[in-house]
């Protein structure tokens, strides 16, 4: 159902249009002109009403507008805007509208280039996607139209300034007890683990936590298409890749950056997210000595995680076979876990599978999963993998 209009809002937009248009013509400093205008135009109002209507075309003329409230709220994991009249929230994993719109596309598109001028990018007809991170970590998408075909789309992921570990998530019921043991010793025994799931699944905060495993002593590189992760440890070192400029040049891939952090010494690679030819690279750091690698990629189960990844092997236009790179797969990784978002918005560790090798090539075979909310251990892990994890304990 639609929120009822809110006649202080509208009034909001209609000053802050006439605001504009009378600043345009050089008179004043625009917070000033802001109270001046709600005097003359809004001065039967009470004093309380007339300072929200200020505070309300303030936002409107220097921030995000209707925004504001929201991306003040600790509780909006993600804000969704699908054109001038539609915003809808995540919150626990739940997606709601909120009642809130702009007032026009073009007050919309005035938020988007408020988000994206500081940040040296612009989105327009002739490149109308753009991917950004903002200041305080936050992921901005932006789609526009003719791409966008109901008006343009916003989508702020916002970035948790603390990230929980294995005992929030131990809390909240993403992990349990036993699987905890299972990660925190697979992770000290080095083996190679990738993390898989659908999006907003949670597989960035299972790798954060993953990651608080690694022992302290060493140096891990983070590599990142937009920089999220937030490790504890004393040395790390972040790398995050770069679009092209405005002109098309200046890119610098995942790729580029998997093949550099081999040249920085690391003790651990971490590829935040997998999703093109880097897959070939990291899967040749996995087997030249970098274990205890630690990655994520999109995915609905442990047996599609390992398709894909040879899928992004391929994408490297390099001259091996196929079966070479199932191989390589087989021989790079050691466990799959993988992460579901439930339909009432939890989100759960459902699987971890041993990665094994079988006739022409990997095979994810389960050795943990959850059913009807009960986790239960379907297999014992192959002997090789139980000495690692039992010299490990």
């Amino acid at each position: 159902m639609d929120a009822a209009p809110d006649p202080l809002d509208d009034l909001a937009g209609r000053l802050r249009d006439r605001l504009l248009a009378e600043a345009g013509e050089g008179a004043g400093a625009l917070p000033g002109r802001i109270a001046a205008l709600v005097d003359r135009e809004a001065g039967l109002l009470d004093a309380a009403t007339r300072a929200e209507l200020c505070a309300r075309i303030a936002r409107r003329s220097f921030g995000l507008g209707p925004l504001e409230p929201l991306l003040a709220d600790g509780d909006v994991d993600e804000v969704l805007v699908n054109g001038a009249g539609e915003v809808w929230v995540e919150r626990g994993g739940r997606l709601a509208p909120t009642g809130a719109a702009f007032a026009s596309e073009a007050e919309l598109r005035h938020a988007i280039e408020r988000i994206l001028a500081p940040l040296g990018r612009r989105v327009d007809e002739a490149e109308p996607l753009c991917d950004a991170r903002l200041p305080d970590g936050s992921r901005v998408n932006v789609v526009l139209p003719p791409l966008a075909v109901d008006g343009p789309l916003l989508t702020i992921r916002r970035f948790r300034r603390r990230a929980l570990d294995a005992d929030a998530l131990l809390a909240n019921g993403t992990w349990s007890p036993p699987l905890r043991e299972l990660l925190a010793r697979a992770v000290r025994a080095r083996l190679n683990v990738l993390v898989s799931g659908g999006t907003g699944s949670g597989k960035t905060t299972t790798l954060n936590a993953l990651s608080a495993f690694v022992p302290a002593g060493e140096r891990i590189v983070t590599i990142e298409d937009t920089a999220e992760l937030r490790l504890q440890q004393p040395h790390v070192v972040r790398l995050e890749a770069r679009p092209p400029n405005v002109e098309g040049r200046g890119e610098v891939t995942i790729r580029r950056l998997v093949r550099n952090a081999l040249r920085m010494r690391p003790d651990r690679i971490v590829v935040g997210e997998v999703r093109g030819a880097e897959a070939l690279d990291m899967l040749a750091a996995m087997t030249t000595g970098h274990d205890g690698s630690l990655s994520t990629v999109h995915a609905g189960s442990p047996a599609e995680a390992l398709r894909r990844l040879e899928t992004l092997a391929l994408m490297a236009d390099v001259d091996l076979p196929h079966a070479a790179i199932r191989e390589q797969v087989a021989d790079a990784l050691d466990l799959v876990v993988h992460q579901s978002r439930l339909p009432d918005g939890r989100r759960r560790v459902v699987a971890v599978s041993e990665v094994v090798r079988v006739a022409g090539g990997p095979a994810a075979r389960d050795v943990y999963t959850v059913r009807d909310d009960r986790p239960r251990w379907r297999a014992a892990l192959s002997d090789q993998l139980a000495a690692r994890l039992e010299a490990a304990a």
